[in-house]
């Protein structure tokens, strides 16, 4: 397939990049809308028992898991006219939408939860109403009522505010917020990329290569994604990471093929030779590269939260999209180009400038990765020992990590969302995010005293719980508060109640009131199921945590496979599966001592004391997949090397050092331009974006420096010859199913010419 590409590129280059021009434009014209059929939500087990729960409160009651919340505050108190009329056109508002329902207020027909929409100092309440759409539509459904409050009601009564909050508005600025920070990232990597590129690839041409390969990639995989919200839905953020992932390895890619090439062209072979070289060799890198990262990001694919499931959809689309952009426009531009490849060589520019001698081809022993792997081998066993205990010291905090859910505290602080949800958690608990709410799927053969005695219950035994509404009162310490109304929780032979809970989320306490809540005998021995924050929280979590060891075994042993059929080996895989989880250790290290422990000020973010949990599962399989995308690079050329020795200790030391001397710059560009890529997360806005930079850029730092750099070459030194090894039938298997170099590559022009001394090799630097 290789050759046949090659054999294109050199044939018809201007057809080739003409169809990938219009590959672009229709993917373009397709996928660029995809922003608007996303959702912020996806973050919880929609199989679980709490999300039956929260079906049957949607089903049954209209109470649906996207509330929109308005807390209404005046200097005049709720007794203000101001105040009342602001109340009432923000009801008429909720109304005339349409998908607004179940809307509650103070100033409403009486029900046993309206003492809860008042503040304690009675100078602010609540105006609640459940929107319908689901996560995608409820939050627009949302923003159209917030945006008609803000510019046609509020601006007539200035001295009242209305601050909008709930579940359906802390997925719309998600969303909002998100889209922003999508054009600052893109803002601050491109031009950055940019510089680092032209560092690496001299010139100015050449270095639009790279952005070229991966806006094509970028588009062609928003228009799948497009593509597939017909079906089901997808998360907003996997947006975000087909921005960064698409432009991160189509650099990669595009750099390795063009060093590559030069490499081969300074070795004096012709430009259709090298080409054909080039793609036998660091194309079948590529290939091999972009399946070990798209199938660690399909692994994501088995969790059932939407969220991840995205991300596998959209880390598939980039890897494939980016690695055929790679090896079918990248040779035919190359052709193109010709000798203009290293047109506008800016670093010729900058020597002539400063005055600086030309640049001159360096000796490969005169290399730095040369000479530092050289002087790691020396010392092999002190060095690989010090660098894992480093590693290890740095994952430390990953012991005490606390799993989490997202709420409102995501967002920044100024964000009207966060401002609500604080101001819930202070002045009005029953209905903030720590309430319970029990369900009861089957109450047809209950009464009205059965669901009296559950509540008198649960609010007199369970430390923390403040109160409990149920259809017949509100009851406080085991005694009715509130006098009966009509049955709102209790239709069409089902019941809820809701409990008001002291105990901050993600905490112990929280944790053993669910406990105690099941452990209290339900009404009537009628099963009961429990949702929201904290249950949901739990699901979610389970739902991560007991489908790991698959995902993880699943990701470990495709990577032992493709490295196995790369390098025969069976040493090789199992030491890179090592140091790679040893490298993410110090990353999800870093994330606990930040983000959940709130040091370094949690890097402006608000701390709640977990990690959302969904994220460092998704940072483990994308970080592993590019990390083995580096290991791809490296072995393969570091094999090469191997089989033109003759099996010994010292030709697997020289193998190294030579892999090491002729891959190492183009890896630490590679990782540079990568690191800036996701490094453009942290100046995101909703604090797990940011974890998630921070938790990328540290994992890719940390690979390119200190594993591959220091800890490949160390351990590979220890094992000499038998990193090569592997049982008999293994190595049969090998030599029938194994990758190869082997293929047609033009023979080279038989040219007389006089003998001459050998030089050592070299090579550009």
């Amino acid at each position: 397939m290789l050759n046949r590409i090659t054999r294109l590129a050199l044939s018809a280059p201007k057809r080739v990049i003409a169809g990938a021009l219009l590959l672009f434009v229709a993917a373009a014209a397709f996928g660029f809308p995809v922003a608007k059929s996303l959702s912020a939500g996806g973050f919880q087990d929609p199989t679980a028992p709490s999300g039956n729960a929260t079906r049957i409160l949607s089903e049954t009651f209209g109470q649906t898991d996207m509330q929109l919340l308005f807390v209404v505050s005046g200097p005049g108190g709720l007794a203000d006219e101001n105040v009342r009329a602001v109340a009432g056109d923000i009801m008429t508002a909720m109304k005339e939408n349409g998908h607004a329902h179940n809307i509650e207020s103070p100033w409403t027909s009486p029900h046993p939860m309206n003492g809860t929409l008042v503040s304690a100092d009675g100078n602010s309440a609540l105006i609640l109403a459940s929107m319908d759409g689901g996560e995608n539509l409820a939050q627009r459904y949302a923003q159209q009522i917030v945006d008609h409050v803000n510019a046609d009601i509020l601006p007539k009564h200035p001295d009242v505010t209305a601050l909008a909050g709930g579940a359906a508005m802390v997925y719309a600025q998600i969303t909002a917020q998100t889209e922003r920070d999508l054009l600052l990232m893109e803002a601050i990597a491109l031009p950055l990329s940019f510089v680092v590129l032209v560092w690496v690839f001299g010139g100015l041409l050449a270095a639009s290569i790279p952005l070229a390969v991966g806006g094509l990639a970028i588009v062609a995989s928003m228009a799948v994604l497009r593509l597939i919200t017909f079906a089901t839905d997808v998360s907003i953020f996997a947006l975000t990471l087909t921005t960064a992932m698409g432009l991160a390895l189509a650099i990669d890619s595009t750099l390795l093929i063009v060093s590559r090439y030069r490499d081969e062209i300074n070795a004096g072979e012709p430009m259709e030779r090298a080409l054909h070289r080039t793609m036998a060799t660091a194309g079948r890198t590529v290939l091999f590269s972009a399946t070990t990262v798209g199938l660690s990001m399909a692994a994501l694919v088995f969790f059932p939260m939407y969220f991840l499931r995205s991300f596998a959809y959209a880390g598939v689309a980039v890897a494939v999209f980016a690695a055929l952009a790679s090896i079918v426009v990248t040779p035919a531009v190359i052709v193109l180009m010709g000798k203009r490849l290293d047109a506008l060589d800016m670093r010729k520019l900058l020597r002539r400038l400063f005055r600086r001698p030309p640049a001159v081809v360096q000796p490969v022993d005169q290399m730095f990765f040369y000479r530092s792997s050289r002087l790691v081998m020396r010392h092999a066993i002190p060095v690989g020992i010090v660098g894992v205990l480093f590693l290890v010291f740095l994952g430390l905090p990953f012991l005490h990590v606390k799993w989490g859910f997202p709420d409102d505290r995501v967002l920044p602080k100024g964000a009207t969302a966060h401002e609500v949800g604080d101001v819930l958690r202070d002045q009005f608990p029953a209905h903030s995010p720590n309430s319970i709410i029990i369900v009861v799927p089957d109450a047809t053969e209950l009464q009205a005293a059965d669901l009296e005695l559950y509540a008198s219950r649960v609010s007199s035994t369970i430390d923390g719980i403040t109160s409990v509404s149920a259809p017949t009162g509100m009851f406080v310490g085991g005694l009715r508060t509130a006098p009966p109304s009509a049955p709102t929780g209790f239709a069409g032979g089902k019941a809820y109640l809701t409990a008001a809970s002291s105990a901050p989320l993600f905490s112990q306490q929280s944790e053993d009131q669910l406990d105690a809540i099941r452990a209290i005998t339900p009404p009537n021995d009628v099963p009961v199921q429990i949702t929201g924050t904290a249950q949901v929280n739990r699901d979610s979590v389970d739902a991560i945590t007991s489908r790991l060891p698959l995902v993880l075994g699943l990701i470990a042993v495709v990577t032992f496979v493709l490295l196995f059929l790369l390098t025969g080996s069976v040493v090789l895989p199992l030491k890179a599966l090592v140091l790679n989880v040893l490298s993410l250790s110090a990353a999800f290290g870093a994330l606990v001592w930040i983000f959940q422990d709130g040091h370094l000020g949690a890097m402006g973010t608000t701390p709640n004391g977990i990690l959302v949990a969904n994220m460092p599962v998704l940072l483990f399989c994308i970080a592993f997949g590019l990390a083995m995308d580096y290991e791809v690079f490296l072995l393969s050329r570091i094999r090469e090397f191997w089989l033109a020795g003759k099996g010994t200790d010292a030709d697997n030391s020289a193998a190294v050092a030579l892999g090491l001397a002729r891959t190492g710059r183009v890896i630490t560009a590679a990782a540079l331009v990568m690191s800036i890529t996701f490094a453009a997360l942290i100046a995101a806005k909703v604090s797990f974006m940011r974890m998630f930079g921070v938790g990328l850029t540290l994992a890719i730092l940390v690979d390119v420096t200190l594993v591959r750099a220091v800890l490949v070459p160390s351990f590979m030194q220890v094992m000499g010859k038998w990193n090569w090894w592997a049982p008999a039938p293994m190595a049969r298997l090998h030599q029938r199913w194994g990758f190869s170099e082997e293929g047609f590559i033009p023979a080279k022009p038989k040219v007389k010419t006089k003998p001459k001394a050998s030089a050592p090799e070299t090579s550009s630097s």
